[in-house]
């Protein structure tokens, strides 16, 4: 997902962060400048809590900790919870416990720093220890993984880093306010006189064609996952970065892409990977969750759940649930 210029341009800054892109939009041009130092500040400390590329990370710690008690930070603990939270709503299918099963699978370091072609075989995969295995106590924040659980965060900390940004932003600011991480995005206070203008795509880092799909946000957030950019090959074999906990193996490839529109990014990126790693059971999943949802298949077809309005040239005013708009129409 890119967004565009919206009917009145709202200023905008981009940089890469998080091993990927960040978007920030705001509907005043004065506080740019400000709501940017908002947003790096947010990256930074989302980054040293639970990037486990840092070996300095408090995730890389708590890792090497599985197996004995230890005491936690507050940004580490909120981050922790959420993903807690998303493995309960989502059944299982997006937990944090797959740490080692993605390593295994070869995403060992940095996605910038993956060989695109690993000779190396592919290891048995292994089913993750399971979410309900971690025993955490959010009023003192002491935390225990099973013996050798590794946690990846990766499929929650950067839709709560969103979250977390655009609210800020919007309270320091007092205006509309759009924050756009890898394609997942939170919006906060009044949007512009159209909406946030989003284009969708199979890569939010490349430019949307002309004409291409397009909704036009006017509150809560949005999210994709696909199985399109994040991809390398090992052992001639393609794999991709989500995960099926189940099997510990990348998801069976059914969609390439699935956005979903929800009051925040946190949970719009909960159901998108999940419908990922669902499968072909996902439009009925996302059904039963009344949220707006857009499928696309593996040849393009694409599957349209709760309401997502029809592809047009221009685009279709939407909200998200949660928000007085009550949905993409």
């Amino acid at each position: 997902m890119t967004p565009h210029d919206s009917a009145v341009a709202p200023s905008r800054v981009a940089f890469p962060a998080l091993g990927t892109a960040a978007v920030l939009l705001v509907t005043d041009p004065a506080v740019l400048r400000t709501a940017e130092a908002v947003l790096r500040a947010e990256l930074a400390a989302v980054d040293l809590a639970c990037s486990r590329f840092r070996p300095d990370s408090e995730l890389t710690r708590v890792n090497v900790s599985a197996g004995v008690t230890t005491t936690v930070g507050e940004y580490f603990s909120e981050a922790l919870q959420s993903a807690l939270r998303v493995a309960r709503l989502t059944g299982g299918a997006v937990d944090p416990t797959v740490g080692s099963a993605v390593i295994a699978s070869g995403y060992d370091r940095s996605f910038a720093s993956l060989s695109p072609e690993d000779v190396r075989p592919v290891p048995v995969a292994r089913p993750a220890p399971g979410w309900r295995r971690i025993a955490f106590d959010p009023r003192t924040r002491r935390l225990r993984l099973p013996p050798g659980t590794r946690l990846d965060l990766g499929a929650t900390a950067k839709a709560l880093a969103a979250d977390r940004a655009a609210r800020q932003i919007g309270r320091v600011t007092d205006c509309g306010v759009l924050v756009s991480l890898g394609g997942d995005l939170a919006t906060a206070g009044p949007a512009p006189e159209g909406g946030w203008t989003i284009g969708l795509a199979d890569d939010h880092a490349q430019p949307v064609p002309q004409g291409g799909p397009a909704v036009a946000v006017t509150g809560g957030a949005l999210a994709t996952s696909g199985i399109r950019v994040r991809t390398w090959r090992r052992c001639g074999r393609v794999l991709h970065h989500i995960v099926d906990p189940v099997t510990g193996d990348p998801a069976v490839p059914v969609w390439r892409t699935v956005t979903v529109a929800a009051a925040t990014c946190l949970d719009a990126n909960a159901m998108s990977t999940a419908s990922i790693v669902l499968g072909e059971r996902a439009p009925d999943w996302l059904r039963a969750t009344g949220l707006p949802a857009r499928l696309t298949a593996l040849d393009g077809t694409v599957t349209r759940v709760g309401g997502w309005p029809l592809d047009a040239g221009a685009p279709d005013s939407a909200g998200s649930r949660g928000t007085s708009h009550g949905g993409p129409r």
